[in-house]
C-alpha cells in the first residue's frame, strides 16, 4: 500500500492490484486452527518396545535403568494426558484418569489440579478431589507436616475451585485441610477479592493477622493491594501502607510497586508519587507503574519528566513504558517528544510491539499529524482491534470522515471482526457525513452480531439516527436499549435541539428527570441550544441557573456561549451584553463570536462594533469577526466601512475557512464547497441550479442580498 498525499490507499479492494492493507487484514482475520491434542499422540508400541527392552538389559542394571525408563514412560503418559487438557478435550480423558488413580504419585496430582483449574475441564475435579479424601496419607497431621507435596497438593485444590468461582467449595477445602501455610491464605483471599467479595477477602486477612502460627507475606499484601482500585478504598491502601512499614515489606519492591499502582487507582496521585520517590530500589515496574498513573491523571507534563529521569537511570524502559509515555504526549499534543520517542522505540526494535504500534497512531492523530499515523499503520506488521480503532478514531476526530468511512468499508470487504469498539468509532462520524444508507447497513451488522445490547453501540446508533434526523428510528433504538444511561438522553436531547424541535427536547429533559437519571453538563448545553432555536428565553436561563444551584455543574465556557446566542437570537441584545460583563471568568472567542452573529442577524452596528474589538482583541487571526462585521456594514449599505473591513483583512493574512457540504446521492457520499468544479458532472449540476433559481423568480421570490459579500477576495 502506497502513500499518495500523505494518505493510504483503501480504495482499490478486490482484483490483483489489492492494497498491501487488505491483505494484511485478510491474513491477520484467519485465525491459525489449533491442533487436536490425538493428533500429537504417540504409538502405543513406545511402551510395548520400552517394556520389551527392559528385559535385554542386564539383570546388574536393570535396577538403576529400570526406574529411568519407567520414569521416562510415565512423564510421557502425563504429557499426552495434559494435551488431552487442553481446550477440545475428547471424552476417552475420564476413563483415563478414573483407571490411573493408583499410579499418581502428588506431583501428578498437582499437575492435574493445575490443569483442571481450566476452563472447560470442571467435570475431572470432584474425581481428583475423591481420591484425594480415599488416601489417608493426606490427612494425617504427621504425614502432611513431614511432605511438603502434600500440602501443595491441598493449595492445588483451593486454587482450582477457585478458578471455577465456586468459593463455597475452596473454602470448604480450606477448612478441611489438616495443616495450611501463607500459600493457603493467599488463595483464598486472592479468589474472595477477585470476585468482588470483599468482606470475606479482608475478614481472611483480619484473622491471618491476628493468628500466632501465620504470618502473612508480601504476596498477601499485593494481593489485597490488588482489589483497592475505587477512590472510596484509598483508606485500605493507606492501611496496608502501614502494615508493611511496621513489617518491613515496606521497602520491597513487589509491595511498593503494588502500593503505587493502589494510590493512582484510588485516585491519590500525591501519595503515589511520594512513595514511589521514597522507594529505596526500583525496576521497569516500578517507573512503568508511575508513568503511566499519572497519565491516567491528567499529569501528563510530570509523566514525560519522569520518563527523562528513568532515562537517565539504569532501568531500561519496556514496551508499556514507552506506550503510556505516547499517550502522555497525546494528552499535551506534543508531537516533537513524540517524535522523539518514537525513534528510541525504532532504536530499542519493538517498534512491531502492537502496543506501541497503537500508542504510536493514537499520539500523532491527536498531535493532528494523520500521515504519520498512515505510515505507522502501513507499516506495522500485524493488525488489531485496538490499532483499528484508533485510525477510525483518528480520522474522524480529525475532520476525515471519509477516510474513517473508507476504512470501515476496507475492513468488512476484507473479511475482519468487527467489534464493538470499532462500530461505536464509526458511528460518531455519520451526521457529518451524512450516509444514512450505510449507517443503516452497520445498524444491520450490529444486529446479527448481537452488538445490540452494548451500551456504548446503543448510544452510537441513537446519535447517527438523531444527527440524520431520523428520529422515529432513534426513538425506536432508545426504547429497545436495556440500560439507558445519560450519554443516551443526551444523543436524543441533542437530535431534537439540533434540528430545531425544541419542545420535544424539553420533554425528554422532564422523562429523563422522572427515571432518576442525572443530567451532566452536556444534557444542559443541548437543552440552552434548544432554548435558543425555539426562542424560550425565560425557560432558557432557568436551566441555566439550575445547573449551579439544583445539580452543583460548573458551567463552562460553551454554556455562556449558548445563553449569550440564545439572548441575540431574540434580539436582546443589550441584555446579552450585561450577561457577558457578568461572567466571572475571560470570555473566550466562542461568547464574542456568539454576540458578533447576533448583531449580523439583527444588524446592529453600535453593540457589533462592541463585539468585534473583543473579538479580534482576544483572537486577531479570527475571520468570523472580519466577515460578520462586514454583514453588518453590508445590511446597512455602508459599503466604504465593508471594504475599509476586508482590506484589514487582508492586509492581516486572515483568510476565511472553506465551508464543505457533503449528500448523498444512491448510497454514495458526494462532497463540495463553493464554486466547486471538481465534480465529473459539474457543468450539469450547474445547468440544473440556473433553471431552479430562474423557476423561484418566475414564481416570485426575491432574494435577500444583504448580507452576501459579493467579493471578499479571500481566494
Amino acid at each position: 500500500m502506497g502513500l499518495e498525499d500523505g494518505w493510504p490507499d483503501l480504495t482499490r479492494l478486490n482484483g490483483t492490484g489489492s492494497s498491501r492493507l487488505i491483505h494484511s487484514l485478510k491474513s491477520w482475520n484467519r485465525r491459525d486452527k489449533p491442533v487436536h491434542p490425538l493428533q500429537l499422540r504417540w504409538s502405543s508400541s513406545d511402551i510395548k518396545q520400552s517394556s520389551s527392552w527392559t528385559k535385554t538389559v542386564p539383570s546388574s542394571l536393570q535396577s538403576t535403568t529400570l526406574k529411568a525408563v519407567v520414569s521416562w514412560m510415565k512423564a510421557k503418559w502425563l504429557t499426552t494426558l495434559s494435551l488431552l487438557f487442553l481446550p477440545s478435550s475428547i471424552s476417552p480423558t475420564k476413563p483415563i484418569l478414573r483407571n490411573s488413580y493408583s499410579t499418581l504419585t502428588k506431583v501428578d496430582l498437582c499437575t492435574l489440579l493445575s490443569l483442571c483449574g481450566r476452563e472447560g475441564h470442571f467435570r475431572h475435579g470432584p474425581s481428583l478431589h475423591a481420591s484425594i479424601l480415599k488416601n489417608p496419607n493426606f490427612h494425617i497431621l504427621e504425614v502432611c507436616s513431614n511432605h511438603r507435596h502434600t500440602l501443595v497438593v491441598w493449595n492445588s485444590l483451593i486454587h482450582m475451585y477457585v478458578k471455577w468461582r465456586k468459593l463455597y467449595d475452596a473454602h470448604k477445602v480450606f477448612d478441611e485441610m489438616p495443616i495450611k501455610d501463607t500459600v493457603s491464605w493467599n488463595s483464598l483471599i486472592s479468589g474472595y477479592l477477585q470476585l468482588q467479595e470483599l468482606g470475606n477477602g479482608f475478614f481472611l486477612f483480619k484473622e491471618m493477622w491476628g493468628s500466632m502460627f501465620f504470618r502473612f507475606d508480601q504476596a498477601t499484601l499485593t494481593t489485597i493491594l490488588s482489589a483497592c482500585d475505587r477512590p472510596d478504598r484509598l483508606y485500605l491502601v493507606k492501611m496496608i501502607h502501614s502494615i508493611a512499614f511496621v513489617s518491613g515489606f515496606e521497602e520491597g519492591i513487589t509491595v511498593g510497586n503494588a502500593l503505587v499502582t493502589g494510590y493512582f487507582k484510588c485516585g491519590s496521585s500525591r501519595f503515589a508519587r511520594q512513595t514511589f520517590d521514597e522507594m529505596p530500589k526500583r525496576n521497569v515496574v516500578s517507573w512503568t507503574a508511575v508513568i503511566s498513573g499519572l497519565v491516567q491523571s491528567q499529569f501528563c507534563e510530570e509523566s514525560l519528566q519522569l520518563f527523562v529521569d528513568m532515562r537517565r537511570s539504569d532501568v531500561d524502559a519496556n514496551s508499556l513504558t514507552y506506550s503510556s509515555s505516547l499517550t502522555a504526549c497525546s494528552g499535551m499534543q506534543a508531537i516533537v517528544e513524540g517524535r522523539q520517542i518514537h525513534a528510541l522505540v525504532l532504536k530499542s526494535g519493538i517498534d512491531s510491539d502492537l502496543c506501541i504500534e497503537s500508542s504510536l497512531m493514537d499520539m500523532y492523530s491527536k498531535c493532528n499529524s494523520m500521515e504519520d499515523a498512515c505510515r505507522v499503520f502501513e507499516s506495522a506488521e500485524e493488525f488489531d482491534e485496538v490499532s483499528m480503532t484508533v485510525m477510525l478514531v483518528g480520522f474522524a476526530q480529525n475532520g476525515l470522515e471519509e477516510k474513517a468511512l473508507e476504512l470501515f468499508v476496507t475492513m468488512m470487504t476484507a473479511g475482519i471482526e468487527i467489534d464493538a469498539n470499532m462500530v461505536s468509532a464509526i458511528l460518531g462520524v455519520f451526521g457529518v457525513i451524512t450516509s444514512l444508507s450505510l449507517g443503516k447497513q452497520i445498524h444491520s451488522l450490529v444486529s446479527k452480531k448481537c452488538l445490540s445490547f452494548n451500551t456504548f453501540v446503543a448510544n452510537g446508533l441513537i446519535n447517527m439516527y438523531s444527527k440524520c434526523g431520523e428520529f422515529g428510528e432513534s426513538i425506536k433504538v432508545f426504547n429497545q436499549t436495556n440500560y439507558r444511561n445519560s450519554v443516551s438522553w443526551n444523543c436524543m436531547i441533542a437530535g431534537f435541539a439540533r434540528h430545531g424541535h425544541g419542545l420535544e427536547a424539553l420533554q425528554f429533559y422532564e422523562n429523563m428527570k422522572l427515571e432518576g437519571v442525572v443530567p451532566t453538563d452536556v444534557t444542559f448545553l443541548s437543552l440552552l441550544h434548544a432554548c435558543s432555536h425555539v426562542g424560550s428565553i425565560k425557560k432558557g436561563m432557568e436551566l441555566f441557573k439550575s445547573m449551579s444551584e439544583v445539580h452543583g455543574i460548573s458551567p463552562r465556557m460553551e454554556h455562556y456561549a449558548c445563553v449569550v446566542d440564545m439572548l441575540g437570537r431574540a434580539g436582546h441584545l443589550e441584555e446579552a451584553k450585561r450577561f457577558i460583563e457578568g461572567i466571572p471568568i475571560e470570555p473566550s472567542v466562542l461568547v464574542w463570536q456568539a454576540l458578533l452573529g447576533a448583531c449580523s442577524m439583527h444588524g446592529n452596528l453600535e453593540v457589533g462594533r462592541y463585539a468585534s474589538d473583543h473579538l479580534l482583541r482576544v483572537a486577531p487571526e479570527c475571520s468570523a469577526a472580519y466577515v460578520l462585521m462586514a454583514n453588518i456594514y453590508s445590511s446597512q449599505g455602508r459599503w466604504k466601512e465593508r471594504a475599509r473591513i476586508i482590506k484589514r483583512m487582508k492586509e492581516m493574512g486572515v483568510k476565511k475557512e472553506t465551508g464543505m457540504s457533503w449528500i448523498e446521492v444512491e448510497k454514495e457520499v458526494h462532497s463540495f464547497v463553493v464554486e466547486d468544479m471538481s465534480h465529473p458532472q459539474a457543468n450539469y449540476i450547474y445547468e440544473v441550479l440556473d433553471e431552479l433559481i430562474a423557476f423561484m423568480i418566475e414564481e416570485g421570490y426575491v432574494p435577500d442580498k444583504r448580507f452576501v459579500l459579493y467579493d471578499l477576495g479571500l481566494g
